[in-house]
């Protein structure tokens, strides 16, 4: 019999950065590094969460989810940096 597990969270895995990637970058645009706060309780609350979900593959992927956005708090302020050396626009309406 196959297992499939192992698959499947690797799979949402590699959705999950891909969907927090172009986030990270909107966040920064529109609100910049101080957006932070709201990647760090998202991301406490969904590891918290998933220490309560009975499902294995579940759990997992919750767990990756906020993994994900608790990185997502260090790359906001590479993405700063990013837009200090011109790779990716700044938010002219933004002071």
């Amino acid at each position: 019999m196959l297992n499939f597990t192992g698959i499947i969270i690797a799979v949402c895995t590699f959705l999950t950065i891909g969907i927090w990637h172009p986030i990270v970058i909107k966040t920064e645009y529109y609100w910049g590094t101080r957006a932070w706060v709201v990647y760090l309780v998202i991301g406490v609350a969904a590891i918290v969460g998933a220490l309560f979900i009975e499902d294995t593959l579940l759990s997992a992927v919750v767990g990756v989810f906020g993994a994900s956005a608790l990185w997502g708090i260090g790359e906001l302020f590479h993405q700063k940096k990013r837009v200090e050396k011109g790779w990716f626009p700044k938010n002219p309406k933004r002071k």
